[in-house]
């Protein structure tokens, strides 16, 4: 046993090999992408014969785990908050088929939406499916929980969920590491009846489910990951996760006789929480994202002692903070702070040099020519171009969206549609919009802008790098309406009229901005 510095998001990645992985399985998205990346380069004894190559996305990464897990060996995939709505359709059944082979499912969240488009919590989806959700407050939690999470999953027989927040995922503590284990044997499962959900299957599987539910409940409720602090005042916090390291910094900064019921383990100890909440009048909820408990806790039709997210003692949106818990526990400082005038935001912006650069002038040039301008966006590095200096971007929704939402347009009867995707976009969720497209000839343009990686979470292999004009010949769209451009200055002329005679195209036409990421280029 040694201890290592590690970031909240290496710790899960460390205490899965750890804990005998055969196989991580992910897509890149911040804020887990490091768990992947860990593992990768990871040179310690149990890596060796650790399948780590990036998934194309969030869905096939989910079923791949599931599919080692039924092989009996122990599996990890990781995904942030969004990426679980991808992989959904595999993780609702995974909890109805039930698990083979340990297998934990590492969702980092994003509170304040740091890089994200929006806040989701995760605990929503793991009660949805109704499997054990672990919250570590801690980097050495972390640890701990997903080694506990692989023996948990396989006594269980059921996925266990580990989430982290961005805060956690992206801040260092030293973690003590336990006694590495080997991999599990292949042994493929023989029940047939477990994996096939067949209706008359599924009916059998999901009862099965339901009886699992108390022993959950009772696992919870012997959880050392769930602990009283205890307080002799009348007010107390029950934290929930990271939120538990919020409330005892402040209760120590202030010397507060506050008592801390710490939640970490789900799905919810009742008898635990039931015999704290009968000790104090007023009971403050910390929770970092919704207030998933909190409306559980307060009830249908609300509980006075109670407060929280959902009556303003804490903020509805956005992370927790000392600062935040301190004024919920009205504690008086007699500090004000504000920061400097002097201080200036830095919006994010395009490297200097980049490819999509050059794609957007082009662009810009060419639509000045139509009187009205739709370009539909998608997630990427490239979603910069909505901001000046390009200000070309109509929308960004979610990945793959630009295709469809342009199709979506185009038969509506705008002209031109025109949408950017980019190159590890395009084969995580845009192929089957273009199917679409082609399938219905929609009058529209699809600009694929391929640097040849995945650049906005750290330049990782993209799934489709030259491969792009076969597989959009494969979908369907008409060779001579499949064309390249290189993005640059000296080419704006010519990119310009191959953009402008594809535009006026009546059908589904493809444009390859292909020029490599100069950051990566680099290296």
């Amino acid at each position: 046993m040694h201890k290592q510095l590690l970031l909240g998001a290496e710790a899960i990645a460390q205490a899965a090999l750890d804990a005998g992985i055969s196989g991580v399985y992910a897509y890149l998205g911040t804020p887990s992408t490091e768990i992947t990346e860990f593992i990768q380069r990871s040179q310690t004894v149990n890596a060796p014969q650790v399948r780590s190559t990036w998934a194309t996305n969030e869905k096939t990464a989910f079923e791949a785990a599931l599919g080692m897990s039924y092989a009996g060996k122990r599996s990890l995939t990781c995904m942030k908050h969004m990426g679980l709505n991808v992989a959904a359709d595999a993780f609702m059944n995974a909890a109805v088929t039930g698990i083979h082979g340990g297998l934990v499912v590492a969702v980092a969240d994003d509170p304040s939406m740091h890089s994200s488009q929006n806040e989701q919590d995760s605990r929503v989806y793991g009660k949805f499916a109704m499997i054990p959700v672990l919250e570590p407050a801690h980097q050495q939690e972390a640890y701990d929980m997903v080694r506990y999470g692989f023996d948990l999953s396989e006594k269980t027989e059921l996925p266990v969920m580990v989430r982290i927040p961005t805060r956690l995922s992206h801040s260092r503590a030293a973690i003590l590491r336990g006694e590495p284990r080997e991999q599990n044997r292949l042994h493929p499962s023989g029940d047939k009846g477990k994996w096939i959900l067949l209706p008359a299957n599924a009916r059998r599987n999901y009862q099965r489910l339901l009886e699992k539910q108390q022993e959950l409940a009772n696992a919870s409720e012997s959880s050392a990951f769930n602990r009283t602090t205890e307080g002799e005042g009348t007010i107390a916090v029950i934290a929930f996760g990271i939120a538990n390291n919020y409330a005892m910094e402040v209760i120590k900064a202030y010397n507060l006789p506050v008592a801390v019921l710490k939640i970490s383990q789900y799905p919810l100890p009742e008898k635990i929480i039931s015999r704290f909440t009968e000790k104090y009048p007023d009971i403050l909820i910390a929770e970092e994202g919704y207030p998933v408990y909190e409306e559980l806790l307060k009830g249908y039709f609300g509980n006075g002692k109670f407060r929280g997210r959902l009556d303003g003692a804490l903020p509805r949106t956005g992370e927790l903070s000392p600062n935040l818990l301190v004024k919920a526990l009205k504690v008086d400082t007699g500090e004000i702070r504000t920061i400097p005038t002097i201080v200036a935001g830095r919006p994010p912006m395009l490297c200097k040099g980049c490819s999509h650069r050059d794609l957007f002038d082009a662009i810009n040039h060419v639509m000045e020519e139509y009187p009205e301008h739709h370009v539909f966006g998608d997630i990427g590095g490239y979603t910069l171009g909505a901001l000046p200096p390009y200000s070309a971007i109509s929308t960004c929704v979610d990945m793959g969206a630009a295709i469809t939402m342009a199709k979506g347009a185009a038969d509506a009867g705008i002209r031109p549609a025109l949408c950017v995707i980019g190159d590890s976009t395009f084969t995580h969720s845009g192929m089957t919009g273009l199917l679409d497209a082609v399938n219905d000839r929609s009058s529209m343009m699809v600009i694929i802008s391929d640097n040849g990686t995945t650049a906005m979470t750290g330049g990782q292999d993209s799934a489709g790098t030259g491969r792009f004009y076969n597989i959009c010949k494969g979908i369907g769209v008409e060779e001579d309406h499949i064309r390249t451009i290189i993005p640059l200055k000296k080419n704006l002329d010519e990119n310009c009229r191959v953009l402008k005679e594809e535009l006026d195209y009546q059908g589904v036409s493809v444009i390859i901005s292909q020029r490599e990421c100069i950051q990566t280029a680099r290296k």
